[in-house]
């Protein structure tokens, strides 16, 4: 068992060593991506009066606000998102994935929202998955990551085996397990770098292994067949309303589109966030994306789709409908994130990277006072012989 535990211990020091700085990248990237949807929105709203002009003014149609950002930005409208309170902006999406702010109350185009914000996530988001490259550099930079990732993994699986005390006393349980005060150098780092790895190694290695997932087509294979992923789809759930939009004889195109954003509305009680897809042509159905949660959980989203003309639902697919295999990889990224468990699943992901920060920090002074002491030795060993052979002369 000694020198099985030899063997793995100087694997993981080797691995560590060699990702170590790859990963330390993609965890700080990680702990500034941890709340980037809620600060982006934040950013985006923070300044704007989005609210009605005078109390008890109704909202303005949602096919009259796309007009009036059609008016204001040139492009083809491809989306449009609304959400429940009252004081949120309506959400006009364009080619080129930009998008404008609207007051849903008096129609008034407050802007494109914080770019300055967005374009930092955006650079984070870089550093994230491709170490900052761009363009063809992208491939390259996806698969150092993802060998990082997978040499992160082992680290992960490999630490339990070196962590766990052979003397099973409390004394030496509790200092794997427990922070220590008053510690420093050497023996404060051993302390940090395990309680840290034993209290994150969970819910690290869920999110070790769904970016491994998410990088590898192998490994997405792979957890599908272990979760005996099948093709064919759940029978759709009946216990939501299949009632037909209520469209007045002779409406004109407002009018109908109205029905059919009320009739989306009236499918979730307690909706949250709704998207709905600009058709291009009259004729085209017309899809719904309706959100129960906060825009990241994706197992609180559904998709409607409505006839145009009769608003009847021709498609209602909530999340349980999918077969396991869509349900999989739509929780996957959100899975990463922790996004898929809220704002305390954020919470926990962003801790966590910051501990793998740490993580790497205490890790490699470890080994550089490992490597010290070694050097310390061999100097002492040539010292000693140098030593001999002068008094043997």
């Amino acid at each position: 068992m000694r020198r099985f535990r030899r063997v793995v211990f100087w694997a993981h020091l080797c691995t560590a060593v060699s990702v170590g700085l790859i990963v330390l990248i993609m965890s700080v990237t990680g702990v500034l991506l941890a709340y980037e949807r809620q600060l982006t929105w934040w950013a985006d709203t923070r300044s704007v009066d989005a609210g009605p002009a005078t109390p008890g003014q109704p909202r303005l149609h949602i096919d009259a606000l796309v007009e009036r950002a059609t008016a204001a930005f040139e492009g083809a409208p491809t989306a449009v998102t609304w959400r429940a309170e009252a004081g949120a902006p309506v959400v006009v999406a364009f080619d080129g994935d930009r998008t404008l702010l609207v007051n849903a109350w008096t129609g008034v185009v407050l802007g494109e929202g914080a770019g300055g914000t967005r374009a930092f996530f955006a650079r984070v988001t870089e550093w994230h998955r491709w170490l900052g490259m761009r363009g063809d550099g992208r491939l390259l930079g996806r698969g150092i990551t993802g060998a990082a990732n997978l040499g992160f993994l082992f680290l992960v699986l490999t630490g339990p085996i070196l962590w766990w005390p052979s003397n099973r006393t409390w004394p030496a349980v509790r200092s794997v397990l427990l922070f220590r005060r008053r510690l420093t150098g050497r023996r404060r780092d051993f302390n940090w770098h395990h309680v840290i790895g034993v209290w994150s190694a969970l819910p690290l290695l869920i999110i070790i292994a769904s970016a491994s997932v998410i990088s590898y087509p192998w490994a997405s294979s792979l957890l599908y067949g272990i979760a005996g992923a099948v093709e064919s789809s759940a029978a759709p759930s009946h216990a939501a309303d299949h009632a037909a939009a209520d469209i007045p004889a002779g409406a004109d195109a407002s009018t109908r589109a109205a029905a059919l954003d009320a009739r989306a509305e009236r499918q979730v009680p307690g909706w949250r966030i709704i998207t709905r897809r600009v058709p291009r042509a009259a004729d085209e159905p017309v899809t719904y994306t309706i959100d129960s949660g906060n825009g990241g959980q994706p197992q609180r989203q559904a998709r409607l789709v409505l006839d145009p003309v009769s608003g009847e639902v021709m498609q209602w697919s909530p999340f349980s409908s999918g077969t396991r295999t869509s349900r999989l990889r739509s929780l996957l990224r959100y899975v990463h994130t922790g996004e898929v468990a809220g704002v305390a699943g954020q919470t926990l992901a962003g801790l966590v990277s910051l501990g793998t920060a740490l993580l790497v920090w205490t890790g490699y002074a470890l080994a550089l006072r490992r490597l010290l002491g070694w050097r310390a030795r061999q100097e002492r060993t040539r010292q000693g012989m140098r030593d001999t052979r002068s008094s043997a002369t």
